[in-house]
């Protein structure tokens, strides 16, 4: 047992850790990378499947982002933008990132992380029907099995148990309604089509029944990460957007994971027509270098924003890190380089090489559905490929073959639904995606021969 094991064993608190286990197990502990690799404090090099947390998009060694913090670093490596201050990085990140957005996107808001910008996203939603007088639209329509992150607002929204239980949440008013999961939850014969008409007329049903004067928003991730890589079925979003627009409900679209490029495409949102009014980033905004997120809304929005601050005085809300120069900068950079690059086209041009090796797994006796969009994807795992029956939840036999791959040096995650995801750097390229899913097969393999 090393020094750091016992230090991290006594001090240290985890995120989304069983905490008794952790007490035997330790830490895995990384220590360097490069490119779309990562050596732990054994010497192993393991290609991360997962880009860390869905995030680390050009990989673990872009020199140009560490240069550009340490430039900024030397300039100005602190202020803020309370009381109308701001920094020539915030600025030119705020036109870059309208710029890129969809139509009818006017301004940008900075904050420190996903969860945080869904937070503010709920809070603006709240914002902007007091300034109308409708007082009482204040309830969020979520997805069971969505992924919002965990603070209080945001939490409340996750459709996902671990992310709730133990922390008295949800605590806003939430409405969590049907999961878009074909492969799952549509009827025997039903097609993707009717699939989701079923589903937009069961959101319209519920919002009916509770009252649409009671209903503020929609939050949706154009492809549903943690919950499992859920991909909307055909016609999904289409269908729920005019449920919505019938009955003056704001679109949130969650775009942490799947924005910049993971689709292939700079939005989910543009991959799958989706006309948000709200819009939260994070992860790739930086590649995860520092933190950093930004909320983007519409100029309707924007424009009854004003209006009300001058009855109010102030718009007050914001944090001490929000628009932090540095982060800025670094994101700045990073915008940057997808475009001097071209990351965008080269994850369309990787993309059918990934489809084929996810769908390959279709074929492996324990995998019932693969799925991929972009440079995403995930394989759900079953007993039995005919009546799609899982395995029982005791048997953990994602996680199984997530220790399996870490054992052939690759790193991916357990999601829920009993699948395993993957979602590499974007600068992959296809020897390394053989690479990848040579190593899936192997893991699969092993655990398939355990059972």
């Amino acid at each position: 047992m090393s020094t750091l094991d016992q230090i991290d064993k006594q001090y240290a608190l985890h995120p989304f850790t069983h905490l008794s286990n952790h007490q035997s197990t330790g830490p895995f502990i990384i220590e360097k990378g490069d490119g779309v690799y990562v050596w732990d404090d054994e010497g192993n090099r393991l290609l991360e499947g997962m880009a860390g947390l869905w995030c680390t998009s050009l990989g673990f060694s872009e020199q140009r982002l560490v240069d550009a913090a340490m430039k900024q670093f030397a300039e100005l490596p602190y202020s803020h933008m309370f009381t109308h201050r701001s920094t020539p990085p915030a600025i030119e990140l705020s036109q870059r990132l309208v710029e890129m957005a969809p139509d009818g996107i006017g301004k940008a808001y900075f904050v420190n992380s996903g969860s945080e910008a869904v937070d503010t996203a709920v809070k603006m939603a709240w914002y902007y029907n007091n300034a109308l007088g409708r007082t009482e639209k204040k309830t969020i329509i979520a997805r069971q099995r969505a992924y919002h992150g965990v603070t209080v607002a945001a939490g409340s929204l996750t459709g996902l148990p671990y992310a709730q239980d133990g922390f008295d949440l949800p605590a806003i008013p939430v409405m969590h309604v049907e999961t878009p999961h074909h492969y799952r939850y549509a009827n025997p014969g039903e097609t993707e089509e009717a699939f989701a008409e079923r589903l937009a007329q069961s959101l319209d049903a519920q919002i009916t029944a509770a009252g649409a004067h009671t209903i503020a928003a929609f939050i949706a991730e154009p492809v549903m990460g943690a919950g499992g890589v859920l991909i909307p079925p055909n016609g999904y979003f289409e269908k729920v957007q005019a449920v919505l627009k019938k009955h003056d409900i704001l679109f949130i679209a969650d775009e942490v994971i799947c924005g910049f490029g993971r689709t292939g495409q700079v939005w989910g949102c543009d991959t799958y027509n989706i006309k948000p009014d709200i819009m939260t980033s994070a992860k790739q905004l930086s590649s995860s270098y520092l933190p950093i997120g930004a909320v983007l809304i519409s100029d309707r929005l924007y424009d009854t924003f004003q209006e009300y601050t001058d009855r109010l005085g102030v718009f007050g809300t914001g944090s001490t890190y929000g628009g932090h120069p540095v982060s800025a900068a670094v994101a700045l950079e990073t915008l940057r380089i997808y475009e001097s690059d071209d990351v965008f086209g080269h994850v369309r041009h990787r993309a059918p090489h990934f489809s084929e090796r996810v769908q390959a797994l279709q074929n492996h006796p324990l995998v019932g559905h693969a799925r991929s969009v972009g440079l995403i994807g995930a394989i759900e795992l079953v007993s039995d490929k005919a009546s799609k029956e899982q395995f029982p939840a005791a048997d953990k036999v994602a996680a199984k073959v997530m220790a399996a791959a870490r054992a052939r040096n690759l790193i991916l995650r357990a999601v829920p639904g009993d699948s395993v995801a993957f979602c590499p750097p974007l600068i992959i390229n296809d020897d390394q995606i053989d690479e990848m899913f040579d190593a899936v097969t192997d893991a699969l393999n092993d655990v398939h021969q355990t059972l």
